[in-house]
């Protein structure tokens, strides 16, 4: 009886066992001899040591597929944040310009010796239309071109 059942189920359901146990033991002895079993308990069962790291093994599969979801979830998480942070500052164009400066007082922090920092192509934009107003000269500026869309 025991061996037929699950190890989760003798673990967590001792009642039904006990139950089951009873009926099967009390069946063939109360009408031949009029022996009545009262309660049947079990209280302890012997695994055999190649059933032992069997399980073993599976309750460390089982840890080790919990821990891959947990991690995975965790990454999933992770990748959405940035995506969000994305989308927040292409809706304000501020935003970029404060996360290139806190990235800046980041790098300086660490004290490398040279910091090497893009320039910013709406600054050539401002000078341009500055130089220009009112004309359709452009500047000409080596390695940029600056359309009429972009103005």
């Amino acid at each position: 009886m025991i061996g037929r059942a699950d190890l989760d189920i003798l673990l967590s359901d001792r009642e039904r066992i006990n139950t089951e146990l009873k009926t099967t033991i009390d069946a063939p002895t109360e009408k031949p001899w009029g022996v009545l079993i009262e309660r049947v308990e079990v209280k302890d069962v012997a695994l055999p040591d190649t059933m032992k790291r069997s399980m073993s093994r599976q309750a460390e599969a089982e840890r080790e597929r919990r821990a891959r979801v947990i991690a995975a979830d965790g990454e999933f998480q992770a990748s959405e944040r940035p995506a969000e942070a994305a989308q927040a500052m292409a809706a304000t164009p501020g935003a970029l310009q404060l996360r290139l400066l806190q990235t800046v007082v980041d790098v300086a922090a660490e004290k490398n010796s040279t910091l090497v920092m893009p320039f910013p192509v709406e600054l050539l934009r401002y000078f341009d239309k500055v130089t220009n107003t009112g004309s359709e000269q452009r500047a000409e500026l080596p390695g940029l071109e600056l359309t009429g869309a972009g103005r």
